[in-house]
């Protein structure tokens, strides 16, 4: 139902396994009653009262590995963790304010966004607030007695800023508290400690890449000094994928910003945020990944290494947890899947782990930033990822969509960032990241759990390479893109990924943005009319595929890409077998299929099949199209009727009053068909 559009990317919660709210209540009720104090939670919360520091540190500690558990979280919510916890943040020691930070930052990642609101109500930003201040008041005077060892005020100050990263990521009234309390500025100097604390940096850098997202109050308050420590960090050299990480979530910060830029520094910075995302394409995990592995083997060799066993140990059950979770249904953050990063959760010394995590996490936002340049930011999107090409306003003279050639018209993107993205190759790069993870550095990550969770990063990266993919195809044009060629060239390797192997991937997330991409495709090289390389022995198993999938967009772009392809064919001689076949599909699709809204792509895509020609009418005859439609129409606007209003959005609603109009007009055309 016209060209199809990609929602905007929201950043990822933090280290956030997630707990739905029905799971936190359901758990909550199977919890001990609050006052029973043998718990682990009453016991720990009560070692908190503690005149001794050692003691309060080692309860904080012991609560921030408890709560990874997220079972264990309501048990710690009735007993008022939160009020319990948040006095710590301001407690004499150093040390305690550190493992009282870090307590609440896994609560609020690990517990979900009713937990982090519940923190917020809870009142935890006021202390917060107060801690990030002082640690930034103290960075400089801090007594550091070694060379090499880490600033303890930074220390805290990096669990509490990842702390206000996840409660801002997860709450409106955080974000609302940030903005009052004018912490832009105090985030802005932990993102200048880089030189010499990337980690600190690179936890400023995530929350900056947050807060700025969507929040035009804050943009307003923006200064030459918040842009300038920006700039500094994307015009910085250090090697190493931590920095790669750090400059590309600089980037992403400057792209939020754009509206608050001065306009003679607009085009300067459009072409450092591109350069900083090129380059960080241009590096190939594939090597880096192997080569990363064989470094920590050879470190591990180091008589002079000093691993803790204990907490490999739990880190490892840690791991082994996420990649059981991984293969059961994910927590969805504004409609994405929330990544399992545990790159918080690593003893010291797996620093080359560190840096692939932070090579695929700045591939991934790197991708999720091009795909938010080239997105509308029409707020009907989110409601609704197809629009209408069969509005009364696009009908032909006898009443009939127009068809295929409405199929493809860009999206809105300034001649800056379409110039930009082609002079970085940004098109080649993005298709190149759409391969497979390379086999060796599958290999390598499958011999430790550690490691293991890298191959869902990898493909993680390849399906944000896909959806960037689509949402190039759905801004620029066919020349742009390098033509005809490029075009089939992108479409043989679309369909190697979809069609190489025995089966069609089943994988839902990998599934979602391939056959986005390959529908922006076809849309694009049927409009056209460059020959189409999928044949209908590939389509129809796609199709079937895509049948038993339950992620309605997978079944909408199927059906969509049925309805280019017959209608391009529709146009040739000696296709009505093929017509048929398609016209069959479409049908079923649109007689039985649960949801609405795939009912009515597939009758859109059925009226783009058969709305003129020769082969059409020989075909729609021969399946008995139009009693078929005659027999649907009552069910379809019934099940408007009944489903529609509590289920779909007016948007929603709107799009498939247009295609019930559309059915009837479909139907007194066939019939004037029938009568020839």
């Amino acid at each position: 139902m016209g060209k199809s559009k990609t929602t905007k990317f929201k950043r990822p919660q933090f280290n956030a396994v997630g707990l739905p709210v029905n799971t936190v209540k359901e758990a909550a009720e199977e919890e001990e009653e609050p006052g029973d104090d043998d718990s682990p939670a009453a016991e720990l919360l009560e070692k908190l009262e503690s005149p001794s520091a050692d003691v309060r540190e080692f309860a904080c500690a012991s609560i921030s590995r408890v709560v990874q558990q997220s079972q264990t979280i309501p048990g710690f919510l009735q007993r008022d963790a939160v009020r319990r916890l948040g006095p710590m943040l301001l407690d004499g020691s150093l040390a305690v304010r550190e493992t009282a930070a870090g307590a609440l930052r896994n609560l609020s990642a690990c517990g979900g966004q009713e937990v982090c609101e519940d923190m917020v109500k809870h009142d935890v930003m006021t202390p917060l607030t107060a801690l990030l201040r002082e640690c930034c008041a103290g960075f400089d005077g801090a007594t550091v007695l070694m060379k090499d060892q880490k600033n303890p005020v930074e220390d805290v100050a990096n669990e509490a800023v990842n702390l206000l990263w996840n409660l801002c990521e997860s709450s409106i009234l955080a974000l609302s508290v940030f903005n009052k309390s004018c912490l832009l500025d105090v985030v802005v100097q932990c993102l200048e400690r880089h030189p010499h604390n990337v980690e600190l940096a690179i936890s400023a850098a995530h929350c900056l890449h947050t807060v700025t997202e969507d929040n035009p109050e804050l943009l307003c308050s923006m200064n030459t000094a918040v842009l300038g420590a920006l700039e500094n960090v994307l015009l910085s050299s250090q090697p190493g994928m931590a920095h790669t990480l750090l400059r590309t979530l600089a980037a992403g910060t400057l792209w939020n910003m754009k509206s608050s830029l001065p306009v003679a520094r607009q085009a300067q910075t459009l072409n450092a945020v591109l350069a900083t995302l090129s380059q960080c394409l241009d590096l190939d995990a594939g090597t880096l990944i192997p080569e990363l592995k064989q470094a920590e083997e050879a470190n591990c060799h180091n008589p002079a290494a000093v691993h803790d066993l204990e907490d490999q140990a739990q880190v490892e059950a840690a791991v082994e947890e996420m990649d059981e979770e991984e293969e059961a249904p994910k927590h969805k953050k504004n409609g994405k899947a929330v990544d399992n990063d545990f790159s918080d959760l690593l003893p010291r010394g797996k620093e080359e782990l560190r840096e692939a995590m932070a090579l695929l996490t700045a591939q991934q936002t790197s991708l999720e930033i091009i795909v938010n340049m080239c997105c509308s930011d029409d707020p009907s999107d989110d409601e609704w990822e197809e629009a209408s090409s069969s509005d009364e306003s696009e009908m032909g003279a006898d009443g009939l969509c127009d068809g295929v050639s409405n199929l493809m018209s860009p999206l809105c993107l300034s001649a800056e960032v379409h110039g930009a993205l082609i002079n970085y190759s940004i098109p080649e790069k993005v298709l190149k990241k759409t391969e497979f993870p390379q086999q060796e550095a599958v290999d390598v990550c499958h011999q430790t759990p550690y490691w293991r969770s890298l191959i869902k990063k990898m493909q993680r990266v390849q399906s944000r390479a896909l959806t960037c993919l689509h949402s190039i195809l759905s801004t620029m044009d066919a020349e742009s893109l390098g033509g005809a060629a490029a075009l089939q060239g992108a479409a043989q390797h679309l369909s190697k990924l979809v069609f190489g192997a025995a089966e069609i991937p089943k994988d839902e997330e990998f599934l979602e943005a391939v056959i986005s991409a390959m529908r922006s495709l076809l849309q694009m090289t049927a409009s056209k009319n460059i020959p189409q390389v999928i044949t209908l022995q590939q389509l129809m198993s796609l199709s079937e595929a895509a049948t038993r999938c339950d992620v309605t967009s997978v079944r909408v772009n199927a059906v969509a890409i049925l309805g280019i392809t017959g209608s391009t064919l529709a146009k040739e001689k000696g296709t009505a077998g093929t017509l048929q076949t398609i016209g069959n599909a479409l049908l079923q699709v649109a007689t039985k299929d649960a949801d609405l809204v795939v009912n009515g792509e597939a009758l859109d895509a059925l009226f783009d099949v058969f709305a003129d020609g020769d082969e059409a009418e020989t075909a729609a005859k021969n399946i008995q199209l139009l009693p078929a439609l005659k027999a649907l129409q009552p069910v379809f606007k019934a099940k408007i009727r009944k489903e529609g209003r509590g289920k779909y959005s007016p948007q929603q609603l709107c799009v498939l009053d247009n295609i019930k109009v559309n059915l009837r007009r479909f139907i007194g055309y066939l019939e004037k068909v029938v009568k020839k």
